[in-house]
């Protein structure tokens, strides 16, 4: 009778009990994450602060000695100074912007046919009419619904993020070697994947909007020289064009310039069209190529894609996560190239430099690279 009740009970060994929790782990988790999707942002949001402050958490508790509470505190107030309160200042400025502007959609369709049948006069050819305008009134419509949509959900998840932020920065050493335990790699890969994912999104919390705001700046003021009519309007909109490839804000300042000349304005659409090339092109390089010594370079496909992507997942915070995610399957695609075909040219990062692996150009697999600093170890001993 014993021996049946064992046999009964051999199916629980400690791989049965591994799925379990495995399992419940699992289920739990899709359960916390459908109910709470809404405020996910405010998750994503904690975890760019945390990524950017924990250096300067580290620094204030075991260099200058500062209790974690006050250290923790400090740098959530900063969080909330240089971060979010200035961000939340935007876009309450963007609404502001979009709900005051008194803009008559029919008089701008009006002109704008009648610059197509000036171009219609010239090229034989009709480009526009007045049915195919028709959708201006409903986009500035549906962006002002978009941003008042918006409008609490940022300030709920600014709330979530300081709250979740504080804990975070408070337990930093225990958060980060939960990660790097639950990582299912070997210790070369685990290290590679917290420093992409760390120049990632430093990248982006700081390249991204510090690019736009900087353009953004340029373009108002040009606007204002050459005297285009809502001109906050259109350097907001010249801002959030940074992130688009190769045209970035001339989809912006070009249709300007040309509405200038189709008006027969030839010094202003010159002015505004060098001054396009000139200063907001000009600062857009200059920007780009100082920051690329400070941050990760990130390809331009990475960006825009997961900037798309990201958006529609996450809201704001897909700009910085949307890249992020798309950037991680590139690199876990690069990391079974390099770990499991032979010949594979692919290097297991994106953004920073390898420093090891590679002897005359030719690639080493971690493997044999363990096996060679073993080896040399034992030589220096």
């Amino acid at each position: 009778m014993q021996d049946a009740i064992n046999e009964r009970n051999d199916f629980r060994t400690p791989k049965f009990y591994w799925a379990c929790l495995v399992i419940l782990i699992i289920f739990l988790g899709i359960v916390f994450l459908y109910e709470g999707w809404a405020y996910i942002s405010g998750l994503m949001g904690a975890v760019t602060l945390f990524a950017m402050e924990r250096r300067q958490m580290r620094a204030l508790t075991v260099k200058y000695k500062w209790k974690r509470s006050w250290a923790a505190s400090v740098l959530v107030l900063e969080a909330l100074l240089f971060f979010l309160i200035p961000l939340t200042g935007i876009i309450m400025m963007m609404i502001d912007v979009f709900t005051g502007l008194t803009i008559d959609f029919d008089a701008i369709i009006m002109e704008i046919n009648q610059i197509s049948e000036l171009i219609e006069e010239k090229i034989g050819f009709d480009l526009l009419t007045i049915e195919n305008l028709g959708f201006l009134p409903k986009m500035g419509s549906a962006i002002v619904q978009f941003l008042l949509a918006n409008t609490y959900s940022i300030v709920m998840n600014g709330v979530i993020i300081l709250f979740i932020l504080f804990y975070m920065l408070y337990n930093y050493e225990s958060f980060q070697q939960a990660i790097k335990e639950l990582l299912p790699f070997n210790k070369e890969n685990r290290q590679i994947l917290l420093e992409e994912s760390d120049q990632i999104i430093r990248a982006n919390a700081i390249g991204i909007p510090l690019l736009a705001i900087i353009q953004g700046a340029f373009a108002y003021a040009g606007y204002l020289i050459f005297d285009i009519d809502n001109a906050l309007f259109y350097s907001i909109l010249t801002a959030f064009s940074t992130i688009i490839p190769v045209l970035g804000t001339m989809i912006i300042w070009v249709p300007l310039a040309i509405a200038l000349a189709l008006k027969s304005e030839w010094a202003m659409a010159l002015g505004l069209f060098t001054y396009g090339i000139l200063i907001i092109g000009g600062v857009d390089n200059i920007a780009r190529f100082l920051m690329q010594k400070k941050l990760a370079d990130i390809h331009p496909l990475i960006t825009i894609f997961g900037v798309i992507i990201g958006m529609g997942m996450f809201g704001f915070w897909g700009v910085i996560f949307g890249p992020l995610l798309l950037s991680l399957l590139v690199l876990f695609i690069n990391m079974y190239r390099y770990e499991y075909i032979p010949g594979s040219k692919a290097s297991p990062r994106i953004t920073t430099k390898r420093k090891n692996g590679n002897i005359g150009g030719i690639r080493i697999p971690h493997q044999a690279q363990e096996i060679l600093n073993k080896t040399i170890k034992k030589k220096q001993t």
